[in-house]
């Protein structure tokens, strides 16, 4: 399977990762399989070691973690999202898609289908925060998100994954 990568530099409100870029991975569970097991994704997550932390949606506003990196599968629905802060792209996903967000990547939804479900998943035992544009934080907050350390294991491919190849060690 291939990850798209989007690296983002910090717009001076949303820091974003300065490493590490964001992953998106089309159609990492078949909407076949979607339709048979609705937790395909759950199960995914789990089997690469990042446990579900939230079934959901995607916040209307600019946000990012910089405690933690983030995964997020879209397990029905459709939605376009911004990335990377106000003047990021906005990217569709649909169901299926897996997109693995180093910590401080903003993202943000711009429209979505009204069955939108979002699974969301956090490397083990990963504390969660929820930082907005502009928190005013500046170099607190980013050297922060540089501590964050490079997960064990990829979301959706596992320790091999593209993770493991385009997150380099500092």
């Amino acid at each position: 399977m291939t990850a798209e990568p989007f690296l983002f530099a910090d717009d001076g409100d949303v820091p974003n990762h300065p490493e590490w870029p964001m992953l998106v991975y089309r159609a990492a569970v078949t909407p076949d399989l979607l339709r048979r097991s609705p937790s395909a994704i759950d199960a995914l997550f789990e089997r690469n070691g990042w446990p579900v932390g939230f079934r959901n949606g995607i916040y209307p506003f600019t946000h990012y973690h910089s405690v933690t990196h983030e995964a997020l599968g879209i397990a029905s629905g459709s939605a376009q999202v911004q990335f990377g802060g106000e003047a990021g792209p906005v990217v569709e996903v649909w169901a299926g898609d897996v997109i693995v967000l180093p910590a401080g990547t903003g993202h943000k939804r711009i429209e979505a289908s009204a069955d939108l479900l979002v699974i969301g998943a956090y490397p083990p035992g990963a504390d969660y925060d929820l930082m907005r544009s502009g928190s005013g934080e500046g170099d607190a907050v980013r050297a922060r998100i540089l501590r964050v350390a490079k997960p064990a294991s990829d979301p959706v491919e596992g320790p091999g994954g593209a993770l493991a190849r385009l997150w380099r060690e500092r």
